[in-house]
């Protein structure tokens, strides 16, 4: 068989086309599947639901959570691992379940979070690193380095301490911890790979705990859902790299808390499940990059609130 060899310029040539084409909505893969985990209902939730892209048909782990879980944070490894971190299973807790694609075999990490902590969240470096940050009203930002999952803790971590916020990720650049208990409109913003933070001049457009994170790659980052005194249908989007905020037309199908967030890639990002007064199993997909709002036929498998998400991206 022959081999092929670049040049310097040829190399150079192949990273240049390549960093073009993941910009480029319509050259990227389309991701796997995406997953709800854990969540509280009538009892604290080990369900993982699992929504095979692009159909969304839905299907329920056979092994779930090592324990029922509420309010988590999620971060993945794209194409290798999803990973659900910390939370509250009848005291805050520091586990890790790490969910190996795409057998979607489950593992317990040796080495949780740094301290038990209830309601983070979690963004990803996907390839590199993830990172559980915040809970408990704590500033604290965990980094478990891909493919080990050895865990070190950021110098810096959030600029103020909360529990109950949301996580987005701008592909190589950036991940994001967005509003919060206390009732924040905070965005802080961890820059890869020094993951050095900075804290964004416009947060949300209104303070607010409870939130679901999403992520159109390289394009945008949002936040839909919350409570800020009254559960909303919000969803504010933060366009990279500038990471101007505006707010959707149309929000979610209805106002709630505690919602997972996962994404299809340049494809649509997903709010599943959440406390809608009742608590929902509702799932809504915002199609990118218009935006557009369906809700699924198909929601979880149960009404929970306090889920996390993560996903099999491309």
């Amino acid at each position: 068989m022959a081999v092929v060899k670049l040049s310097t310029s040829g190399l150079s040539n192949f990273a240049k086309y390549s960093s073009m084409l993941a910009g480029n909505a319509k050259y990227r893969i389309p991701g796997v599947a995406g997953y709800a985990a854990g969540g509280y209902s009538s009892g604290y939730v080990s369900t993982v639901d699992k929504f095979a892209f692009p159909s969304d048909s839905k299907s329920t782990l056979a092994t779930g959570l090592s324990a029922g879980t509420n309010d988590p944070g999620g971060m993945y490894n794209q194409n290798v691992a999803g990973y659900s971190g910390g939370g509250d299973s009848g005291s805050a807790t520091a586990v890790v379940d790490k969910f190996t694609f795409p057998a979607d075999t489950r593992t317990t990490l040796g080495t949780g979070l740094s301290v038990a902590r209830l309601s983070p969240t979690g963004f990803s470096n996907s390839g590199t690193a993830g990172y559980i940050a915040g809970g408990g009203g704590g500033t604290v930002v965990d980094k478990f380095a891909f493919p080990t999952d050895s865990r070190t803790t950021l110098g810096t971590g959030l600029s103020v301490g909360r529990s109950a916020l949301c996580g987005f990720s701008n592909t190589d650049v950036a991940g994001y911890a967005a509003g919060g208990s206390g009732f924040s409109a905070v965005v802080d913003k961890f820059a890869f790979p020094s993951d050095s933070r900075t804290t964004l001049a416009t947060g949300l457009s209104s303070a607010r705990l409870g939130t679901a994170g999403m992520s159109n790659q390289t394009v945008a980052g949002y936040a839909a859902g919350g409570y800020t005194g009254s559960r909303v249908t919000t969803v504010d989007k933060f366009a990279f790299p500038s990471d101007t905020r505006t707010t959707l037309g149309t929000g979610l199908s209805s106002a709630r808390m505690y919602i997972a967030g996962f994404s299809n890639s340049a494809v649509a990002g997903y709010s599943a499940g959440g406390s809608a007064a009742p608590v929902t199993s509702a799932v809504d997909k915002f199609a990118f990059p218009a935006d557009t709002r369906t809700t699924l036929g198909t929601g979880l498998t149960a009404a929970i609130e306090g889920p996390t998400g993560f996903q099999d991206a491309a």
